[in-house]
């Protein structure tokens, strides 16, 4: 069992926007989705924006706690650079948005 507990968050705590708070409901994500993500999420940065995720690994740290967040898989919340929630989504994939360069056809 690990040592050391994150330190559990509080709703009043974290700064939303108001697209993220209409967001929070509208998914079906609910407060308990957002402190899961705060509490276990996996951070990765980009673009300026920081993104809480939760995947399997995370779901097993937190049962290793004795809590179950499996309901909350697949919870991602997105962050400015301020700390400020900006949005909040469902999707079991980890993707990371990546610059894509244009393709450019020259004519012969």
């Amino acid at each position: 069992m690990p040592t050391h507990r994150p330190a559990p968050h509080h709703i009043d705590s974290i700064p939303l926007t108001r697209h993220a708070w209409q967001r929070l409901s509208q998914r079906g994500i609910g407060r308990e989705g957002l402190l899961a993500a705060f509490d276990f999420g996996r951070e990765i940065i980009d673009r300026g924006a920081s993104t809480l995720f939760i995947g399997r690994k995370e779901v097993a740290k937190a049962r290793r706690w004795g809590i179950d967040i499996e309901d909350h898989r697949g919870v991602h919340v997105v962050c400015s650079h301020d700390g400020q929630v900006i949005t909040l989504y469902r999707n079991q994939e980890l993707t990371l948005h990546t610059t894509r360069r244009a393709s450019h056809h020259r004519a012969a």
